[in-house]
């Protein structure tokens, strides 16, 4: 059997990949990837699994059959991209483009999809565009680079070095807090065996945590494993909480608070919250919305307020892109601009989920580095979720999920 030349390509968060990939599925690429123009190629991606679970949606179609016989939507990444890889290749294609498969899952789906993706390199041409180097697959040929401009570069020498990076320092300190807030009691947040089912399905089971201010944990558990229900019970926004041992800021669940007044003592990044700010919203505007925990400005910022926001994009070396549309903003940018507004009013907790997933090594040294300096010049208590461990993050403590048929536990990892 001749042996298949697979390709990797090194992305930086702000390559034209969106136009590359159109280039490979519709038989206009160039240069190194000419050869793949009339072959019949595949979108292995977030986005394309995100459009077979809107048709699910919208239309009722199924096209990706999955082992449980349920819809996507309602199975863990892993579960997802398994299926999804599945139905790809009863396509028969010549190729697939692997768009940073590995973003979004535990280790352990990590590794099985490495394993389906190698035996798949045997018959199939794999093209795998990837952010971290570290996600480089054995069984690629010949590597490459993308720069800002779309231009696509053999890889030299020093691709292969394991050379530690530049040195990544901010300005100044984080601004001082504007914002006193009154919480009794040493911890922030109080779990004592707490336990959440959903239709007599054990989702986690006797979970005590603790959390007390300027704590820095990093969450961590597979896919599926109740992550997203302890975060929610957290936030407020799970009835679950009700009835249960579970103090939030000094109070009860239960005891007569409003989410509304949880929500004010925490600072949240999602991913999906970058979607929310339309093209009017500017990065200045965006930053100070964080006071009052909205979606774009709806009264005119005080003084203090816009000078609050220019000491947080000086620390950030966002100055210059303050009256830029947030939208325009590189991925990384965004995230750090997400931080910062998530951070202004100084909360007693920060949560945030999965900052990094889908940024190259430039900007995760960026992110990980402010998340550093948030944790070491604040009281702010720090809960960190990924399924990646990053090596320069300094957690203190992790809270580690493990999924068992009685619902997942929960284990404290101190590294003080």
């Amino acid at each position: 059997m001749e042996k298949r030349q697979h390709r990797a390509v090194l992305l930086s968060n702000n390559s034209p990949k969106e136009k590359f990939i159109e280039s490979l599925l519709d038989d206009s690429a160039t240069g190194y990837f000419s050869h793949l123009n009339g072959q019949n190629g595949f979108l292995f991606s977030e986005i394309a699994l995100n459009n077979f679970i809107n048709e699910e949606v919208l239309h009722e179609r199924f096209d990706v059959v999955t082992d449980k016989q349920k819809s996507l939507r309602f199975l863990s990444g892993g579960e997802q991209k398994k299926a999804l890889l599945s139905y790809l290749l009863t396509q028969s294609p010549d190729f697939v483009v692997m768009d940073n498969p590995f973003d979004y899952l535990d280790i352990q789906s990590q590794a099985a999809l490495a394993l389906e993706l190698a035996d798949m390199a045997k018959y199939t041409t794999i093209v795998q565009l990837m952010s971290r180097k570290k996600d480089l697959q054995p069984f690629v040929t010949d590597v490459y680079s993308m720069n800002d401009d779309g231009e696509i570069t053999p890889a030299g020498a020093d691709f292969f070095e394991n050379k530690p990076g530049q040195e990544v320092i901010f300005s100044g300190t984080i601004p001082a807090p504007t914002i006193a807030y009154n919480i009794t009691g040493d911890r922030l947040v109080s779990f004592n065996k707490v336990s959440v089912s959903y239709e007599d399905k054990p989702i986690v089971t006797n979970i005590s945590w603790h959390i007390k201010p300027g704590d820095f944990w990093q969450l961590t558990g597979p896919n599926g494993s109740g992550k997203s229900t302890i975060l929610s019970l957290i936030t407020g926004d799970n009835p679950k909480g009700y009835g249960q041992d579970l103090v939030l800021f000094g109070r009860k669940k239960g005891s007569g608070e409003t989410v509304w007044e949880i929500k004010q003592k925490i600072g949240y990044f999602t991913n999906a919250m970058t979607d929310l700010f339309g093209k009017e919203h500017t990065l200045e505007q965006m930053i100070i919305s964080g006071l009052y925990d909205s979606i774009g400005l709806y009264t005119k910022p005080s003084p203090l307020e816009i000078k609050l926001a220019a000491e947080w994009l000086q620390v950030i070396g966002l100055s210059v892109y303050k009256k830029l549309p947030f939208q325009k903003l590189s991925l990384g940018r965004q995230r750090m601009a997400m931080i910062a507004r998530a951070m202004i009013k100084h909360p007693p907790l920060l949560i945030l989920d999965e900052p990094t997933s889908g940024l190259d090594d430039h900007n995760v040294e960026l992110l990980t580095t402010l998340i550093n300096k948030i944790a070491a010049e604040s009281t702010t208590a720090i809960i960190y979720v990924s399924h990646r461990a990053e090596p320069a993050l300094s957690p203190n403590s992790v809270f580690e999920l493990t999924p068992g048929k009685d619902g997942s536990t929960g284990k404290v990892i101190s590294f003080n």
